[in-house]
């Protein structure tokens, strides 16, 4: 039987699913606020506390900005009945790929967390530092033609937490690296030999998230080939 990944979810906010998340859901269906609105979110009581207990002794500086997309991007995909789309390794190419082309019409997901085979897709999170696999990413339209999209990045059995980078904004047009490489194109050393992808910033981020959000047989990727 194959083992199931835990996504940052399982991680780190099943707690909260149990008390916090459903007294937020109260106080929103109460109030009749748009969970999707961020800034409204935020501001609830019960939010800023969970702010503070997931906030670390030595404080966050400016990745509290990171923490507060994260604890949001983790109620929607609660609210919305944990969706997780597990995109197997068979589709990879396929998504990866140039001659990509999706169904052009927008469709109206649900938020979700996209999870992709593991140790594939790499980026460099923080300049300078080392590179780390793209583990998935939490996704939502806060409105038609728009999205955004948490990755998550670096999620290990021995570390403690995960790297997160949010991007936002409509499909990429005609996206293309300063270098003149592929788009997804390995930046590490070998990269090619051992059949891995390249994020090469937010944007590559956006546009992988946009090509997923996009397809209409998402829940029959196991038939897609490579």
């Amino acid at each position: 039987m194959q083992q199931v990944r835990p996504t940052p979810f399982d991680l780190v906010f099943e707690p909260a699913a149990r008390t916090t998340f459903p007294a937020i859901r109260a106080v929103l269906l109460d109030s009749r606020q748009d969970p999707l609105d961020r800034d409204g979110f935020l501001m609830l009581r019960d939010v800023v506390t969970l702010v503070r207990d997931l906030r670390p002794e030595e404080g966050l500086g400016e990745g509290i900005d990171q923490l507060a997309a994260l604890l949001h991007h983790a109620y929607l995909f609660w609210d919305a009945g944990k969706i997780t789309v597990d995109l197997p390794f068979e589709g990879l190419g396929y998504i990866m790929g140039e001659q990509f082309d999706p169904d052009q019409e927008e469709l109206n997901r649900p938020p979700h967390y996209t999870q992709l085979p593991e140790h594939r897709i790499w980026a460099q999170v923080l300049a300078g530092q080392a590179h780390e696999p793209l583990d998935g990413y939490f996704q939502y339209a806060p409105e038609p033609g728009f999205l955004r999209i948490l990755g998550v990045f670096g999620m290990h059995p021995e570390r403690f937490g995960f790297s997160v980078v949010e991007v936002a904004g409509p499909l990429p047009r005609a996206l293309a690296r300063p270098d003149g490489s592929a788009l997804f194109a390995p930046t590490l050393p070998g990269g090619s030999a051992a059949g891995i992808y390249s994020l090469a910033g937010g944007e590559e981020l956006l546009e992988l998230g946009w090509r997923t959000w996009r397809i209409t047989t998402l829940a029959e990727a196991s038939r897609w080939k490579a």
